[in-house]
């Protein structure tokens, strides 16, 4: 057998494109073995313009990356643990149904931030802020899960602290918005993270202070959606605000006004849906099943939905299919239900999609 180390074909006794053909088609859980071929694999494989090539060509695959409460915790003698709750990241993927975990960040080997934001951009996952799960206080630290290495790096910090913050990845970028400061003073300030580049840039402000607000990316729109200003605690607007990302001179907010409408939740934390028309509603509204702690994420043709039909009831999950997004026929959907294994039935934080 020839070595790849010594042909300069991809695949000895292929030509060039059909080699890249064959790369293109692998899944993303054997990049790393296949990194490991030749030093020409390991470079196309992790560099990022093979990534935009497997999505233009279809072959990326969609998962849903959730910030989840571990379960199943005990002492040796079979009593619950008694402590703060302890929460990690969890990978589902749809087609296959196959549930995972993401290696826990080594700065938190025994649990991830509180309240911690995670984004994806470029088939890279990213988790900033939060609150240290020991000290309870506010944290900037950003970190960047790579799948094809399946290692984490610590990106430049935020550049300011901040919790329960909008934010949304596209194109290799991550926007912040919102949220509140360590005295509690809600925001209205926006930042962009680089990722390659490792640098934030401040964009404009937004119309107002937004605290508790959801950050989702439509098309190339970054919105964030209702929070409460700081005199006005836990009083949820109506109104949201978006950014064309793509557009030559970013950072012009554009404002829309009644654009949240949760009747059994005010709280768009994690639970915003969008219908066809870009018309936005609470998940909750939608089903009984998910009335409380209701939590969606986007995978293409399917939404992963999340929730317990009562406080304190069990966790449910459900994929529903994308035909039946519309406002209009919201109680019309059709939910279906999903078996999570018992290490993956706690309640969902936060979560998001990714190409990967």
């Amino acid at each position: 057998m020839v070595s790849t180390e010594l042909s300069p074909e991809l695949i000895p006794g292929l030509p060039e494109e059909i080699g890249l053909e064959c790369l293109l088609r692998f899944h993303y859980s054997t990049h790393l073995t296949a990194a490991r071929v030749c030093r020409r694999w390991k470079q196309l494989l992790q560099s990022r313009d093979f990534y935009y090539l497997r999505k233009q060509t279809g072959f990326t695959q969609r998962a849903a990356c959730l910030v989840q409460l571990f379960t199943g915790c005990s002492d040796s003698d079979g009593s619950k643990t008694v402590g703060p709750p302890t929460y990690g990241i969890t990978v589902f993927d749809p087609v296959s149904g196959i549930w995972g975990r993401v290696d826990p960040v080594p700065k938190y080997p025994y649990g991830l931030p509180l309240f911690c934001q995670i984004t994806s951009t470029e088939g890279k996952l990213v988790v900033m802020g939060g609150w240290d799960p020991s000290s309870y206080e506010a944290v900037r630290d950003v970190f960047i899960y790579e799948f094809t290495t399946q290692r984490w790096r610590q990106g430049k910090q935020m550049p300011g602290t901040r919790s329960f913050f909008a934010a949304g990845g596209f194109e290799g970028r991550v926007v912040v918005a919102g949220g509140h400061d360590e005295n509690k003073n809600a925001l209205s300030t926006a930042w962009e993270y680089d990722i390659s580049g490792d640098e934030w840039t401040e964009l404009s402000r937004m119309s107002q202070e937004r605290d508790e607000c959801e950050g989702m990316v439509i098309g190339s729109e970054f919105w964030v959606v209702s929070g409460y200003r700081t005199d006005n605690q836990g009083g949820f607007e109506g109104s949201a605000e978006y950014m064309d990302l793509r557009r030559r001179r970013r950072g012009e907010w554009s404002r829309v006004e009644e654009a949240w409408k949760g009747s059994l939740c005010p709280s768009p934390r994690s639970c915003v849906g969008v219908g066809k028309e870009k018309e936005l509603f609470y998940w909750g509204d939608c089903y009984s099943g998910i009335r409380v702690g209701a939590c969606a994420v986007a995978l293409g043709e399917w939404t992963l939905v999340s929730g317990s039909p009562y406080q304190g009831g069990p966790q449910c999950f459900f994929l529903v299919h994308s035909y039946s997004y519309s406002h209009s026929r919201t109680h019309g959907q059709i939910f279906n239900t999903i078996h999570a294994p018992l290490h993956f039935s706690g309640f969902v934080q936060s979560a998001c999609s990714l190409d990967i």
